[in-house]
């Protein structure tokens, strides 16, 4: 018997051999974790490896998954996330096979998540292993001295940032050492372009929305106070293996601020 991180409890006869992913940064930890024969499905934004695109079943987006197409792969585990997948799909899936979800909102969740899907993959000294890489390489980094007011961009048309209780928000603060401009929101609301935030730093992701050096002029017009930084938005948001270089891409980002 397994337990998800909402509770969910999972029960699995043997260890699975096919097994599908609903989510880019845990599709990436399965793959770190040596289960490339079991995997069958994944999503078209699971884009790591990158070979898996072409290797496995493609069964849709997060929010917009093909359950008829879930259903033909004959899975005996989909991993899911709570944030990344809808309510309904997932229940909708959990008449397919056992879903075993997550739910992220800092570091702590994360290495929770990834030893208890290596436990369940039959995976359990590979999840050990990267988790203590993990460890290792965030206690050697050492956070922003001053805290720089920053506006976590994800979104243009509208624009949407990152507030509190989000796991991109954990790695801003808590890790990076910044101050989140939106900490007394929640989530990812909608700027009010009426009253804008004078900050220090205004962080445009390359996800979801690809931002680029070009939306740079727009942005400055917005802020003009403000230093303008493009960050690589998978080692903010990506809470699997991804994280084993995620405290080495913060040092490099500290350096350009």
């Amino acid at each position: 018997m397994f337990e998800d991180q909402l509770g969910n409890k999972i029960e699995l006869k043997m260890a699975p051999k096919r097994i599908i992913s609903l989510v880019p940064s845990q599709t990436e930890l399965l793959y770190s974790l040596g289960l490339e024969e079991q995997v069958v499905g994944i999503t078209k934004f699971c884009v790591h490896p990158h070979s898996w695109l072409k290797k496995k079943t493609i069964i849709g987006g997060p929010k917009t998954l093909h359950l008829n197409k879930i259903a033909e792969l004959k899975p005996d585990l989909i991993i899911g996330n709570k944030e990344e997948n809808t309510k309904e799909q997932i229940e909708k899936a959990q008449a397919i096979a056992p879903v075993w979800l997550s739910d992220i909102y800092n570091l702590a969740d994360s290495l929770e998540m990834i030893e208890r899907v290596a436990d369940i993959t039959s995976k359990a000294e590979e999840g050990k292993r990267i988790v203590q890489q993990i460890k290792d390489n965030f206690s050697t980094l050492k956070p922003l001295k001053k805290q720089p007011l920053v506006l976590y961009l994800i979104w243009k048309k509208p624009y949407i940032a990152v507030a509190s209780k989000t796991f991109i928000n954990h790695i801003l603060t808590v890790c990076l050492g910044a101050k989140n401009a939106l900490e007394n929101q929640e989530r990812y609301p909608e700027l009010n372009m009426e009253n804008l935030p004078e900050v220090d730093y205004v962080f445009l992701s390359t996800e979801p929305y690809p931002f680029k050096e070009k939306h740079f002029p727009e942005i400055k017009a917005l802020f003009p106070k403000a230093k303008v930084l493009l960050v690589d938005g998978e080692y903010f948001s990506w809470y699997g293996s991804r994280l084993i270089e995620t405290a080495k891409y913060l040092e490099e980002l500290k350096n350009s601020m």
